[in-house]
């Protein structure tokens, strides 16, 4: 069984990756790919990638300590977080998504999108979120 968690390490994150990890715990043969997804590009500075391995290090860490096996990928491939796990997923057979859910304004969610709803309508597999 393959697992993704979309993780940028807020609690919201975090909740989802402990939720892939429990579902992992019940298949010897389970994998959970923690994804981090950056646009890339000019908006992004050198301090915001370490900050996103950093976030990743602490999720491998986390999920060697509950004896599960992962990968951590950092993505940067141009598009907007939710397009790229959708894409991730669907090239990887991923199996069910994981997600964090953040309070939005009405505003920011208008301006921005949000990810969330792009993957729980578009992702190629089931996808589960908390907040």
């Amino acid at each position: 069984m393959k697992l993704m968690v979309g993780y940028n390490g807020s609690p919201a994150a975090q909740r989802a990756l402990s939720l892939a990890c429990n579902q992992a715990k019940t298949d010897p043969n389970a994998v959970v790919y923690v994804v981090a997804s950056m646009e890339g590009g000019s908006t992004e500075t050198l301090q915001d990638i370490q900050v996103a391995a950093e976030k990743l290090q602490w999720a491998r860490e986390y999920l060697g300590k509950e004896q599960v096996t992962c990968e951590t990928v950092q993505l940067a491939r141009g598009l907007t977080p939710g397009e790229d796990l959708v894409k991730y997923a669907d090239e990887n057979g991923i199996d069910h998504i994981y997600l964090g859910v953040e309070k939005k304004s009405r505003t920011r969610k208008i301006l921005l999108g949000s990810t969330a709803q792009y993957v729980i309508l578009r992702g190629p597999c089931p996808v589960t979120t908390t907040k």
